[in-house]
């Protein structure tokens, strides 16, 4: 084995802090890609539903939001946060529709400055706005949706998974791991 392989061997494990920014690293990482899917979702329906029908560009937007958010919600709960509780279904989709209603606000609400306030209602005017206003709602969401709808499990099964370690350790051993006939018999002199 080389030298890398002696390193690991004697490096020292991460500290709690470096393995709180590593599990938030993953979890932005993950939040974009749904994000970022979310994105195209609701670009393609706001371009789609504005050049097919007559509705005006706030309004189509809204439709494609909404459709965005759907999308979302299903990224989020089976790919973000799936190992996150499951235990109140109802009151996650209630608080993921209101943070979401918000998040539409604040998106919607950059594109209709623009177009109303600004005058600006060019197809490229209303996409760049409407980009903008993804962005600032993104994070919003991004501390709202991991503050208070997908919250982290319970420490209650925590310390049960704990207690059930403790009281069978054997069932977490792998065979190379477990205890020989002999340290058992050394174990019980004692």
């Amino acid at each position: 084995m080389g030298k890398g392989g002696k390193r690991r061997a004697h490096a020292r494990p991460p500290s709690a802090v470096r393995m709180r920014i590593d599990r938030l690293t993953r979890e932005v990482a993950k939040f974009g890609a749904v994000g970022g899917a979310g994105l195209l979702v609701n670009l393609i329906a706001f371009n789609v539903v504005r050049s097919t029908t007559d509705l005006q560009v706030v309004r189509a937007s809204v439709i494609a939001t909404v459709v965005a958010i759907v999308s979302n919600y299903i990224g989020f709960r089976y790919f973000t946060y799936r190992d996150r509780d499951k235990s109140g279904r109802t009151k996650e989709l209630m608080l993921f529709a209101l943070f979401s209603a918000i998040g539409l606000v604040i998106e919607n609400g950059f594109l209709y400055a623009a177009t109303y306030g600004l005058g600006l209602d060019s197809p490229l005017a209303s996409n760049v706005f409407k980009f903008v206003g993804i962005g600032i709602a993104t994070l919003f969401r991004f501390w709202s949706y991991r503050t208070w709808v997908f919250r982290a499990a319970p420490a209650r099964e925590a310390v049960a998974s704990a207690e059930s370690f403790l009281e069978h350790p054997e069932a977490y051993l792998q065979d190379e791991d477990r205890p020989t006939r002999q340290f058992r018999q050394v174990q019980r002199v004692r």
